[in-house]
């Protein structure tokens, strides 16, 4: 199991919102470099690094991504979500040494998005980062609720070739209230590769993570807080 340090980038800082809502937002670091070389520092493998700002289309941070990227993604693989819903904003990124895209809100907007990202740079490159709020697909930075359900968008994905999702019950997000392992499990069960986010609290929730088989967790706030020590995280994931 992968455990992915979230670094969250809001007008240049790394931030956690709760449940996504721009006005609940608590600054953790002024630079995000530094906090990615201390997660390195402690063990990780993986970041998981969002554009807030471009995903609520209120700018863009890509010159802070850029450095991030060039300053550590050799020692880390990188994970960048945020904003990426054209063609155009994936190639403006895809040359940056960064592991994997999250693919959003264009998978439900777009349906022809995934099959020409997939051609662009390689289903293996791409994660589809699904967000539901009570069954339905959350976009926009999670500000509007689509009218398609998870699941019937999960098997769309799988079926154009992008095996990695990521999961977010949007209710959970910023609550460490513990991610939704049950629904994390049934696209498990449709033959993905689902990494958790939205929740962790605890390291027994990285174990009941990791015991049900599912490929990786997103850890925010618990680190920030002290709950969690990527440390512990990365150890329990084994």
């Amino acid at each position: 199991m992968d455990i992915l340090p979230a670094i969250d980038i809001r007008r240049g800082r790394a931030v956690r919102l709760s449940q996504g809502e721009r006005g609940r937002e608590t600054v953790y670091h002024a630079d995000p470099v530094l906090l990615a070389r201390q997660f390195i520092e402690q063990g990780a493998r993986w970041i998981h690094v969002v554009d807030l700002d471009r995903a609520f289309g209120e700018g863009e941070n890509i010159a802070i991504v850029a450095r991030l990227a060039s300053e550590v993604g050799r020692e880390v693989q990188l994970e960048l979500s945020g904003g990426i819903r054209t063609l155009a904003a994936l190639e403006s990124v895809r040359q940056l040494p960064v592991a994997r895209f999250v693919l959003g809100t264009a998978i439900v907007t777009d349906p022809d998005f995934v099959p020409a990202s997939v051609k662009l740079v390689g289903g293996g490159r791409l994660a589809a980062g699904l967000d539901a709020r009570e069954g339905m697909i959350a976009i926009r930075g999670w500000i509007e609720t689509s009218d398609q359900r998870l699941e019937d968008v999960a098997r769309r994905v799988l079926d154009d070739g992008v095996d990695t999702i990521i999961y977010t019950d949007v209710k959970r997000d910023g609550m460490m209230t513990g991610p939704d392992i049950a629904g994390g499990v049934g696209l498990k069960a449709m033959g993905a590769q689902v990494i958790a986010s939205g929740g962790v609290s605890s390291l027994d929730d990285l174990v009941r993570i990791r015991d049900a088989g599912l490929a990786g967790a997103i850890v925010g706030r618990a680190i920030y807080e002290g709950k969690v020590t990527v440390r512990e995280a990365v150890a329990i994931a084994g």
